[in-house]
């Protein structure tokens, strides 16, 4: 009797034996990004920064596990709750202090890029997969959530200065408040604890690893 292969099994294997090549596709895009931006190749080449945000956030999606109907939906909630605390900051200077966006991020809706929603679901996934990743199993999935909402803001301390510099956005005051990273933590608390208690526990691979490249990037640069 012959068994007829599982179509589920054949996925997670192809699955398995794609990360490695994605891996080394953002590895090699991030190496490009490093040295655009550092020689520089042409000085509008930090306005590709859109287009590394959507092939960041393309490859980790398409390698999150079993993204059931709760990952699907926890993907519009990061979004809308990311672009919307980021309007709020801008209009207001409430959550994150006062600052204004430049044109480096593309198209704007109340003063504030539509391509920042999108980066709030790259760090909220990437995050919690890093922590996911760092930790051996059995770690309380309370301390998983904590860990993965300070990643995320320890990863906007890096990139705050290097942002500046290339005129992403810019402070009023000159300075970046403190407010700031407290008001990251605020935000991607509630979204770590969807992620870990709601919406999935699988562990991508794929983006723990794209954690660990923007780390070296905005170190890089």
């Amino acid at each position: 009797m012959v068994t007829k292969p599982n179509p589920r099994h054949i996925a997670r294997w192809s699955a398995q034996h794609k990360q490695p090549l994605a891996i080394a596709v953002l590895t090699i895009f991030y190496l490009v990004g490093v040295a655009g931006i550092l020689i520089p190749i042409h000085p509008a080449f930090i306005r590709l920064t859109p287009f590394n945000l959507l092939l960041s956030a393309g490859i980790l999606m398409a390698f999150q596990p079993a993204p059931n109907t709760r990952t699907k939906q926890l993907v519009i909630i990061c979004f809308i709750t990311g672009f919307l605390a980021e309007v709020i900051g801008v209009k207001t200077g409430l959550l994150f202090g006062n600052y204004t966006y430049g044109e480096v991020l593309g198209f704007k809706i109340w003063d504030t890029p539509l391509l920042i929603g999108i980066n709030w679901i790259l760090v909220t996934f990437s995050a919690a997969s890093f922590i996911q990743w760092l930790l051996p199993r059995g770690t309380a999935v309370s301390l998983r959530v904590v860990l993965a909402a300070l990643a995320m803001v320890g990863l906007d301390l890096l990139i705050e200065p290097d942002a500046i510099q290339y005129q992403m956005w810019t402070w009023n005051e000159g300075v970046i408040p403190l407010r700031n990273y407290l008001g990251w933590f605020v935000v991607a608390l509630p979204l770590q604890v969807l992620y870990h208690y709601w919406a999935t526990t699988s562990l991508n691979l794929v983006a723990a690893a794209l954690f660990i490249l923007q780390i070296l990037f905005f170190i890089a640069i």
